[in-house]
């Protein structure tokens, strides 16, 4: 997420961007609509999913979005939801996609 932008119109562009090409996704949790942080949650609809998370990286200064928990949905869940205990300002995305797509590598939402 671009610094700049604020958390409800960077999730407003990727909410936009999933529908152009027909991936399912929603809110499940309303952050701040400034400040948040924006997690991400893809559903691959098989018992599975992975969260990602926006993190800086130290060697090349460029935000990048990491893995912060994969396996079991239920799993995941737990750790989403722990996660929002700690910061009651995040966004919480899903992206529903058997083949695992969720865009987060798309140049055009750096």
């Amino acid at each position: 997420m671009n610094p700049r932008l604020t958390a409800e119109f960077w999730v407003s562009a990727y909410l936009t961007r999933l529908r152009l090409v027909d991936i399912p996704v929603f809110v499940a949790r309303k952050g701040d609509k400034t400040a948040g942080s924006v997690l991400v949650k893809l559903n691959t609809l098989d018992g599975q999913a992975k969260a990602f998370q926006r993190q800086f990286n130290l060697i090349s200064g460029e935000l990048e979005w990491i893995v912060m928990a994969e396996g079991a949905e239920a799993d995941v869940d737990a750790s989403l939801y722990k996660q929002a205990g700690f910061d009651r300002d995040i966004w919480v995305l899903e992206v529903e996609d058997r083949d695992g797509r969720h865009l987060l590598d798309d140049p055009s939402l750096a």
